[in-house]
């Protein structure tokens, strides 16, 4: 059977990279890119793209109707900080996105459905270390309830309607390709541009926040991976936690220094953001994804510091 994907939210950090991926496995005109924007980097000229908002049920009935997908990666949404901006935006967004899609994904039997949950539906009184796939989650930002929310919907259609969906709670991601798109993990993608272009960084998280991370190269494989699994290796149709390297800014800023001696770091006082840092885990116990489905990150600190540098050097 040839495959034809939809990615939703094709333009944002995942998106841009997890595309391109996908046109690499399944051929560049059996996978089509979509978003409210159109994309300004390299996939816009490899394949199909279609202007997509994912809140209007009509166009996006159009598109099921135009390509009878048969995979479904449902990205676009509003995330931690930029959603405490616009609570109610973000709680439509990305829950009413996702409705969209599952109640389409059913209507056109959509054989696989991804949708992408966050290390945000952890809360204050979650375990901080080793966080383990169930436990205490109260998490306290529209982002993280918005995200917990559709895991429980996902897990629902999975057991009322047998949709075959699938999800990963992705830890603070970091890539030298796109931009971030408004998290709270951000300052671990914006140190590497300062410490090449400035020499310096000034950090709205403290020294002592150690949050899970991950390399995109490791969250695309990693995604890929879970959606070619076979389904009856599937227990968890809520979200799989997904562990990658923890760290503080302050160690982050040891490894660049490794290759850049006279990089300094600083710190802001009173960014919003330190306080949904403070509520997330520190690290991820992860081995349901290791057991189910073989997971292994392949990028730890050092290896991914090198790399990082490496492009950006390149491309500034």
């Amino acid at each position: 059977m040839i495959e034809k994907i939809l990615v939703l939210g094709s333009n944002g950090q995942i998106g841009t990279e997890l595309v391109t991926a996908l046109r690499k496995s399944y051929g560049e005109s059996n996978v089509v890119a979509c978003d409210i924007r159109r994309p300004d980097y390299d996939i816009k000229n490899s394949g199909p793209f279609e202007f997509v908002n994912v809140l209007e049920k009509d166009i996006l009935n159009n598109i099921f109707q135009k390509y009878k997908p048969t995979q479904v990666y449902l990205l676009a949404a509003l995330l931690s900080a930029t959603g405490e901006q616009n609570p109610k935006l973000a709680w439509d967004l990305n829950m009413n996105g996702l409705l969209n899609i599952l109640d389409l994904a059913i209507t056109y039997k959509t054989a696989k459905v991804y949708w992408p949950s966050s290390i945000a539906v952890f809360g204050p009184n979650s375990p901080k270390d080793a966080t383990p796939q169930y436990c205490v989650m109260d998490p306290n930002t529209v982002y993280g309830i918005s995200k917990l929310a559709g895991e429980r919907w996902c897990e629902y259609y999975n057991q009322k309607f047998g949709l075959d969906v699938r999800s990963i709670r992705y830890p603070g991601l970091i890539s030298w390709k796109a931009a971030p798109g408004g998290g709270t993990t951000d300052y671990a993608i914006h140190i590497f541009h300062d410490a090449l272009t400035k020499g310096s960084y000034a950090s709205f998280l403290n020294a002592e926040t150690e949050l899970p991370m991950m390399y995109m190269d490791d969250a695309i494989r990693g995604t890929i991976q879970l959606m070619d699994a076979e389904s009856s290796k599937i227990s968890i149709r809520s979200s799989y936690n997904f562990g990658g390297v923890s760290f503080t800014p302050e160690v982050l800023a040891a490894e660049i220094r490794k290759h850049i001696p006279d990089f300094t770091l600083t710190y802001k006082d009173n960014d919003p953001r330190q306080a949904i840092a403070n509520s997330w885990p520190r690290s991820i116990d992860d081995s349901f994804a290791q057991k189910d489905w073989g997971w292994k990150p392949e990028f730890d600190l050092s290896k991914m510091t090198v790399d990082m540098l490496k492009n950006l050097q390149s491309n500034h």
